[in-house]
């Protein structure tokens, strides 16, 4: 396979240039206007952020892409599926209230929100996986599929499950209907080390299935309750909780994978990152801890693999924040260093697995020429 061509540019701007603009610029001169959207439906996907979390991306950004694919004669909408834990998103009523008061909305944004599994996340359809190893058939949000052309905006950053959170996770796990990101979660239990148990009650906070209980004084995770989902297992601060199954990040990152496929595959698909707010853990916390790196670009490309591998490389090469999590970890006079951002950041996380199996059943390639603009 070919090396891809990722697009990148920098956050930096002149006296009376925008962010924005350069954005488009971006976007423009990594051929997005090479996809014919006439009179086509175009869904873009992304984050609308938990209510309290404030790394989210801004709704401009989302009214740029709008405005583009308006401009090629498109049909664009604003679309995420439906979360598994509590929170503001777990029907489609709640969500789109969080959206509306993160900004959200068809004036800030240029188009109309659709919540792509519906009111409950039943709404779904299931999608036979070209290459599948493990998923036959993914379970994608409705309105995802019914789109004509897809397009990815990212925010680009840490993940306590996944290492980071980048184009694959905005496909494979944001499309995926609430079965669907059972299904991906699924990859055994999760068990407490009760002599490394302080009792902080930071793992209850997380988890979205009531699973834990502290009748003992210790951390309990009831295994008939517990989804899999390993929110806990980023949300304890002393590596008191791990899965049952030792693969389980393996086989999380492999499935994330073949979802993405799943939503990719067979339509005309454009991908965008913003690695900036490098926050350590995802925007579907209700909170963002200080970012980790510093803000980094924005990153382009056709290939969604290329364009997360060519993103984990410029974190990689970047200086960590001292006062952040990644920071405080790597001050510790006894921390293993990992020299890897992601693993320093979530010594429990799997990433590497992620691009590996994308690549290997097709999505795309990690060999990427980097484009700069200025």
């Amino acid at each position: 396979m070919e090396k891809a061509k990722v697009y990148f540019t920098d956050f930096r701007v002149q006296v009376g240039q925008s962010i924005l603009t350069k954005l488009k610029t971006l976007c423009l001169a990594a051929g997005i206007k090479e996809i014919d959207m006439e009179g086509k439906f175009v869904a873009i996907k992304m984050h609308f952020g938990e209510l309290g979390n404030m790394a989210f991306l801004r709704p401009q950004y989302a009214k740029v892409i709008a405005d583009i694919v308006k401009e090629q004669g498109g049909v664009p909408f604003l679309t995420d599926c439906n979360t598994l834990y509590p929170g503001s998103r777990k029907h489609a009523l709640e969500h789109m209230d969080c959206a509306n008061l993160n900004g959200f909305n068809p004036t800030t944004t240029g188009c109309q929100i659709i919540i792509g599994d519906g009111l409950k996340g039943t709404d779904d359809v299931e999608v036979p996986v070209k290459n599948g190893e493990i998923v036959k058939a993914a379970k994608i949000g409705r309105a995802v599929m019914d789109a004509d052309v897809f397009i990815s905006l990212a925010h680009f950053k840490g993940h306590e499950m996944t290492g980071f959170g980048g184009a694959i996770k905005n496909i494979g796990m944001g499309c995926g209907s609430r079965a669907g990101k059972m299904e991906q979660h699924s990859s055994g239990k999760c068990v407490v080390n009760e002599d490394r148990c302080r009792n902080c009650h930071k793992c209850a906070k997380e988890c979205g299935s009531d699973a834990i209980s502290f009748a003992t004084g210790k951390a309990h995770i009831d295994s008939e309750l517990c989804k899999g989902c390993g929110r806990c297992i980023g949300a304890c601060s002393f590596s008191a909780i791990r899965n049952e199954q030792w693969d389980a990040g393996d086989l999380l990152d492999k499935k994330m994978a073949e979802y993405a496929q799943a939503v990719v595959q067979d339509r005309p698909c454009f991908h965008i990152n913003l690695a900036m707010d490098i926050s350590p853990n995802c925007d579907c916390h209700g909170e963002n801890d200080a970012a980790i790196l510093p803000n980094i670009g924005m990153f382009a490309s056709f290939d969604p693999i290329a364009l997360d591998q060519a993103c984990v490389d410029a974190c990689q090469k970047a200086t960590p924040i001292a006062n952040s999590q990644l920071g405080d970890h790597l001050a510790q006079p006894d921390w293993h260093h990992h020299h890897d951002v992601f693993l320093d950041s979530n010594p429990n996380v799997h990433w590497k697995e992620t691009l590996e199996h994308g690549e290997k059943i097709g999505i795309g390639t990690r060999e990427y020429e980097l484009v700069t603009l200025k």
